[in-house]
């Protein structure tokens, strides 16, 4: 049974808007950088401890938590358990930039002296936000 010209255009349209979906989606995640360098953070594979550190995990393009109380001066681990590069950094400030975190890999940052609250995202995809508060 042929087609109709209708179904045909929608099969066509479909298809080119799921290929311009999976383009934006290999251009916008690529590990082009973008993570800056600011901060000292260390980057390592992710280990399921954190040695008593506090832990930020990303998962599915989000910070789990994204809100998170620390000391003064505190490590912070982020572990990024997605299929793509991520970054955890200040929105205002140096304050801390992980840089770009490979999938698999880890970086531990320290948090601000001054009290406060510290509001990050990933400079990759800034969709992704959370707060670090200094108490």
């Amino acid at each position: 049974m042929p087609l109709s010209i209708r179904t045909g255009r929608t099969r066509l349209a479909v298809a080119a808007a799921a290929c311009a979906v999976a383009l934006t989606t290999l251009v916008g995640c690529s590990d082009g950088g973008g993570g800056g360098g600011g901060g000292s953070a260390t980057t390592s594979a992710a280990s399921p401890t954190t040695g008593g550190q506090t832990q930020v995990t990303i998962d599915n393009f989000k910070f789990q938590p994204a809100s998170l109380t620390v000391a003064p001066g505190a490590k912070i681990t982020v572990v990024n358990n997605d299929t793509t590069t991520h970054t955890l950094t200040a929105t205002k400030g140096a304050s801390f930039d992980t840089g770009d975190i490979a999938p698999g890999k880890s970086a531990t940052i320290t948090a601000p002296s001054k009290p406060g609250a510290f509001p990050y995202d990933c400079t990759i995809h800034p969709f992704m936000t959370g707060t670090l508060t200094v108490k």
